[in-house]
């Protein structure tokens, strides 16, 4: 199981606001089924590679669904095949050190 951090921005909206894209971006992701942390500046995901792929994809569409013209999609993933991996290990790990 990998840990990812998605942030998809669209551009080109007219507003400064983008609340509704990352409202219909939470969506898909609960509808993904996937373990997950909103955040204030990105979302994490919990789960095997293909399926946080198919979640990042799907949001990143569903911003030029929205209306955008450019949208900005980061992805990062942390795949560790050691050991069992998850959001709250990672935490965790950090915190007993602190």
């Amino acid at each position: 199981m990998a840990v990812a951090e998605i942030s998809v921005v669209p551009v080109g909206t007219g507003s400064a606001g983008i609340s509704d894209y990352v409202a219909r971006a939470l969506k898909i992701v609960k509808d993904s089924g996937l373990n997950y942390e909103l955040s204030s500046m990105a979302t994490n995901l919990e789960g095997d590679i293909p399926d946080i792929m198919e979640v990042a994809r799907k949001i990143h569409e569903s911003a030029f669904e929205q209306g955008a013209v450019r949208v900005l999609t980061s992805l990062k993933i942390d795949d560790r095949r050691d050991k069992p991996l998850t959001m709250d290990g990672k935490k965790s790990a950090v915190m007993k050190k602190v």
